[in-house]
């Protein structure tokens, strides 16, 4: 057990300050030096190690990546944005909008994606309409973190819940019936938060919207229809299990049929596939050598042993799951806790909690959540915004509080 806890810790470590003297170090480069530690030093062999990466989870996201560059290239979505911001007649009605279009968004596009290509069209509108920038890119932050928290493909920890726990059933469904309401709670309190910390910035000018030109329409009508695939194909997912079809329309075919629409149809299928998020996928692939090792090392049965029935408290998973992934990435962290619950006897509710308290855990701080870091990066090296860490705390820790709270009490109804 010793030399998979010693490379963990060293990995949770790297991730935590993510430097090494003048080195910088990526996330996905941690880890996948934290999988060959476990393979050098004989914790898991090299077959074993393959068969440890869930191809589910990596065929999925690599769907959603494609999706996503289609939609970004294209200008697919700056034009989609348009339609939705050029109804916000004033900043309250801009600002909601930012909050519910980027977390309805993030619901299906995958909250990383979102960040990415919602980072622009953040500081485009605080530019055009005489804001603060800091306003509208902590929004973007907030509202794909809340608004991922309601969909098993909203984020990576959601859907390793979705596709390896055998308890939530129909994911969708079940997501939905168990956060809907701690979505919308969520979103409410960020504008409510936002409302206060940056009042000044609301002023009551009325506010103009310029129409946007796409990039590339033939790869935008392209994205749009791949798009509208994976919608309909969510909707036949739902369809199915509610009517108890024997027929499973997995999620990694929802994913890979508008991969396939963009990458067969269109001209520019090489540039898409070379311009998905690679390090990413890299990250799962060691991400899942890491966690079995660990596993294999009797480590999940003994965190059960001493924590007993606690391990599978709502409160207690809310908690330290929001705690924990401000030091470790809550990806990493609901890949281990998860094997952890299930041994436990962790029902639906012990594994919704687990899905919201490790997402809601990135409204706390700008370490809680990879996407606020790709928020600040790209804002600052892109445009030359800067988003402070105390700035995103003092507005991110009270709220994120009383986000979890909330969740709590409504994940206790009956």
């Amino acid at each position: 057990m010793t030399i998979p806890l010693i490379v963990l810790g060293v990995v949770v470590g790297l991730i935590a300050v993510r430097q090494v003297g003048s080195v910088r170090l990526q996330i996905w480069q941690v880890m996948a030096g934290g999988a060959a530690a476990m393979l050098l030093s004989g914790s898991i062999s090299p077959a074993h190690a393959l068969d440890a990466i869930d191809v589910d989870v990596m065929l999925f996201l690599f769907g959603m990546f494609v999706l996503g560059r289609a939609l970004e290239e294209s200008g697919a979505l700056t034009a989609l944005s348009y339609r939705l911001f050029s109804r916000a007649g004033s900043v309250d009605a801009l600002v909601l909008c930012i909050l519910f279009g980027a977390g309805l968004g993030s619901a299906v596009l995958m909250n990383d994606t979102l960040a990415i290509v919602g980072v622009p069209v953040a500081v485009g509108l605080a530019r055009a309409h005489r804001v603060t920038p800091r306003l509208t890119l902590i929004a973007l932050a907030l509202a794909v973190t809340a608004g991922s928290v309601v969909s098993p493909i909203g984020n990576p920890q959601n859907l390793l819940i979705a596709l390896q726990g055998a308890e939530v059933g129909n994911p969708f469904v079940t997501f939905a019936r168990w956060l809907a309401l701690p979505t919308l709670g969520a979103l409410l309190l960020s504008y409510l938060a936002l409302r206060i910390a940056y009042r000044r910035e609301f002023h009551g000018e009325a506010l103009v919207h310029v129409r946007v030109q796409l990039v590339d329409e033939r790869l935008a009508r392209l994205a749009m229809l791949a798009l509208g695939a994976l919608l309909a194909l969510i909707a036949v997912r739902i369809a199915l299990v509610s009517a108890g079809a024997t027929f499973d329309l997995r999620l990694t075919v929802i994913a890979l049929v508008p991969a396939a629409v963009l990458l067969l149809g269109s001209r520019r299928r090489v540039a898409l596939a070379r311009g998905i998020d690679w390090p990413t996928l890299a990250f799962f692939a060691a991400l899942f050598i890491v966690v079995e090792s660990v596993h294999e090392a009797g480590v999940t049965e003994e965190v059960v042993s001493r924590l007993g029935g606690r391990i599978a408290s709502t409160p207690w998973i809310l908690g330290v799951s929001a705690a924990v992934s401000q030091v470790v990435s809550n990806v990493p962290l609901v890949a281990l806790a998860l094997p952890a619950i299930q041994q436990a006897g962790g029902g639906q509710e012990a594994l919704m909690a687990l899905a919201a308290g490790s997402t809601l855990a990135g409204n706390l701080t700008l370490m809680g959540a990879a996407s606020n870091v790709i928020i600040v990066d790209n804002a600052e090296r892109r445009f030359g915004e800067r988003v402070s860490f105390w700035e995103f705390a003092r507005i991110g820790l009270p709220l994120g509080l009383a986000q979890l709270a909330l969740t709590w009490a409504l994940l206790a109804l009956p």
